[in-house]
């Protein structure tokens, strides 16, 4: 039962932000050194080995700040944090642990630093297992990243994240209210659901949580509602096949004859590989014969005289005698 004691707080008021969460300072360790050493230890592939051994400097500088001591092995390409008697706050060790996953993921130095602020976290989203073809798997990373960038960039400043895509994994920092989104844009863009829904819905969520007067109302009919188009609800098509006129018979269609069945039965598979050159050539030469004979009556067609039909060339004679009759008549009035 809730009590009903009332009592006036005066330093509750409603400037305070009961949400913040205070840095934790070494005075704040009232149980002083810890008793056991805890490490962790994370490998970073090749490709990384010369920019993390240039950046290792500011990384340590960075922890020892928090008391955690690191090490780097470019031989075995491992990094380790383990924590040492300077160290205060418990949890420091488990953002030195995600410091070196971010590091490994190609996440810039400067940037990964910033996970040791208490109001930060971090995500690595595996996407490789969610999508099995290769090629689709990387058209829609591709489609993730939008064109030069445009759609992480949006995702970014919608959410209030810092996003990379590397590889087999996108590894995201900020809130954990960001985070939880970025994931779901993630997971659902490898399902085949395009980033840009989520980025228009981010939008107008934005736009609702600005009015005071929709705080406690449901904000479904604000929001985009995208219907899936499923295989079920196309139409059948206009002509379709009539299965019911062929007679059915219980025993497999006749199996497919191989190419070596179809040499025994020719007998060319029994023949020797002098004999099988010699066929090979004579079946060549008289593909040749054939199309050089071909090509010969195209060329003869050329001097061929065309066919004229036989009223048609009367007609032509007369035309020519009635010319002539005119010719010598004329010829005779003139004298």
């Amino acid at each position: 039962m809730p009590s009903t004691y009332k009592k006036e707080k005066p330093w509750d008021t409603d400037d305070v932000d009961k949400w913040k969460i205070d840095e934790f300072k070494p005075e704040d360790n009232a149980g002083g050194t810890f008793a056991e050493e805890s490490s962790f230890a994370c490998l970073f592939p090749k490709y990384r080995e010369l920019y993390l051994k240039q950046a290792w400097p500011l990384i340590t500088k960075a922890l020892e700040k928090r008391g955690i001591a690191c090490t780097l092995d470019l031989v075995e390409g491992r990094m380790e944090v383990r924590t040492t008697r300077k160290t205060f706050d418990p949890a420091a060790i488990l953002d030195a642990r995600d410091l070196l996953k971010l590091l490994a993921r190609s996440v810039p130095a400067p940037q990964a630093i910033k996970i040791l602020q208490d109001d930060i976290a971090c995500d690595v989203i595996k996407i490789r297992n969610l999508v099995r073809n290769k090629e689709r798997f990387v058209k829609r990373r591709q489609r993730l990243l939008g064109p030069s960038g445009s759609t992480l960039k949006a995702l970014e400043l919608l959410t209030n994240t810092y996003i990379l895509v590397q590889g087999n994994t996108v590894s995201a920092m900020g809130g954990y209210k960001g985070l939880k989104e970025v994931r779901r844009v993630v997971e659902d863009c490898m399902n085949n659901i395009h980033p840009i829904y989520h980025v228009k819905e981010l939008m107008i969520k934005r736009e609702l949580a600005k009015d005071p007067t929709l705080k406690n109302e449901s904000w479904d009919r604000f929001l985009p509602q995208f219907k899936k188009k499923t295989l079920s609800k196309r139409h059948t098509p206009y002509r379709v096949t009539d299965k019911d006129k062929k007679v059915y018979t219980p025993f497999p269609p006749p199996q497919e004859k191989s190419k070596i069945d179809l040499q025994i039965e020719s007998g060319e598979y029994f023949l020797a590989k002098q004999a099988k050159d010699r066929a090979k050539e004579q079946e060549r030469m008289e593909r040749q014969k054939e199309k050089k004979e071909e090509k010969q009556r195209q060329r003869e067609q050329a001097f061929v005289a065309p066919k004229e039909d036989l009223a048609e060339k009367q007609k032509k004679r007369k035309t020519s005698a009635d010319g002539e009759v005119r010719k010598s008549k004329k010829s005779k009035t003139e004298v």
